[in-house]
């Protein structure tokens, strides 16, 4: 880990003392975290689709322990549960604090070295593993908004793991205090860690009903204060693309070139819409995610995403249609569609327990900080405990620009979560 040179440790940023007083706790467990490499990996026949998740798994558990939580378990399908019990004379409600312990398999997860700018005055930061990485307000205006925060970054040689480390550096740092505070009453506190988030498995095996509580909080947004209530409706596609392979020095008439088949569909996809480098705010979008193939036989993943579950359909016949094109064009060839539900607007199931976003919006405001309630251009595992009958609105973990090498947070905006989640435990006694 390194330390930028700079100005003299700047204090701005801490919305409030209590923030200010968890800042050197919920930065050292979050450096401590994103070390340890727990990178998820599509296609895994194995639950967690990596066994190093269970490296960081263990380490949770140890910690939880040395606090003082009860029940702290760690199970055979790696999720991480404990109990903070409630406060003598507290029997409200118990409520849930989840966050997600793999890395994106899209960027390197191994060998993090973690950076601290310290008090950031704006402009470009060039990271040191890789010069051509560089942080640019230009291109990310949220620095805008953190001048004078300590940013933490990788060094541009891998990401950094703020998505979800510093959701579950920031739970692990509140109920520390809140253990050590018996004064600040609350009711019971279940604490979760699921492994597979980032491939779409994070509840796969999570049992609701042993974890105990009437509501949950997923760890897992970007900016302090963002109380996030919806997220897209997905699903995921499977184009396979059959065609025949022959010597291709007698393949005239006879050789039908899967690979040329897949290049032809994705160039039939809107060039200026429905992608993610096109959309935003509600927009939805059908996204190419891999490609693997052979003359003989190609095969296209896609993940298909909306907040309106009626467009999420209307993606869907699209992706069909075009595959239909295809396949007519070149009757030799086989096109074949498979498409598999993922999760559902979790605003679908949260309207229905307005009590638990709200609980959330006074806790920020508690916190010294404006809440916004706000959507979320992806999924958390909130959106399928939603649907499976446990309300779980997502709260921020501090990351910006996830499944990135540029990937950076800050260690006010931790601190700023951390103290948000200790006020959230006082807020459901009431």
């Amino acid at each position: 880990m390194t330390v930028a040179s700079s100005p003299a440790h700047s204090r701005t940023g801490f919305a409030t003392l209590l923030a200010e007083a968890l800042a050197d706790d919920v930065l050292a467990r979050f450096l401590r975290y994103v070390q340890i490499d727990t990178r998820s990996q599509e296609g895994s026949e194995s639950f967690p689709s990596t066994a190093k998740q269970l490296d960081l798994a263990r380490v949770l558990v140890d910690e939880l322990r040395q606090i003082g939580l009860d029940d702290v378990h760690l199970g055979q399908h790696g999720y991480v549960t404990a109990t903070l019990q409630a406060t003598p004379g507290q029997d409200g409600p118990a409520i849930g604090l989840i966050a997600h312990m793999d890395t994106s398999p899209e960027a390197e997860g191994a060998g993090v070295k973690p950076q601290i700018w310290r008090n950031y005055q704006g402009g470009d930061i060039t990271l040191p593993g890789d010069p051509h990485q560089l942080l640019r307000p230009d291109d990310m205006p949220a620095l805008h908004d953190h001048v004078g925060h300590d940013l933490v970054t990788s060094d541009g040689a891998t990401l950094l793991g703020a998505d979800d480390k510093g959701g579950a550096a920031a739970i692990v740092a509140a109920v520390a205090y809140l253990k050590r505070h018996p004064e600040i009453a609350h009711g019971p506190i279940k604490v979760g860690f699921t492994p597979d988030e980032e491939i779409g498995q994070g509840t796969r095996y999570f049992d609701i009903a042993g974890f105990g509580a009437v509501a949950a909080y997923t760890v897992d947004g970007h900016c302090a204060g963002e109380v996030e209530d919806e997220t897209f409706s997905a699903s995921a596609a499977v184009v396979t693309i059959r065609g025949h392979n022959t010597h291709p020095g007698t393949a005239k008439g006879k050789m039908v070139n899967s690979i040329k088949l897949a290049a032809q569909l994705l160039a039939k996809l809107p060039p200026d819409a429905l992608s993610p480098e096109t959309t935003e705010e509600r927009q939805g979008y059908i996204h190419p995610m891999a490609v693997e193939g052979s003359v003989e036989h190609t095969t296209l993943r896609f993940i298909l995403r909306d907040f309106d579950e009626a467009l999420l359909a209307e993606h869907e016949a699209l992706l069909r249609r075009l595959a239909h094109e295809v396949e007519a064009a070149e009757p030799r060839a086989q096109v074949s569609v498979e498409v598999t539900r993922s999760y559902r607007n979790m605003k679908e199931y949260l309207k229905d327990h307005p009590r638990v976003t709200e609980a959330a919006e006074e806790a920020v405001r508690r916190a010294g900080l404006t809440p916004r309630r706000t959507l979320i251009r992806g999924g958390t595992d909130g959106a399928r405990l939603s649907e499976q009958g446990l309300p779980t609105p997502n709260l921020s973990a501090g990351g910006h620009n996830v499944h990135s090498v540029r990937e950076w947070t800050t260690v006010q905006d931790l601190a700023n979560n951390a103290a948000t989640l200790v006020h959230l435990a006082q807020v459901w006694t009431e």
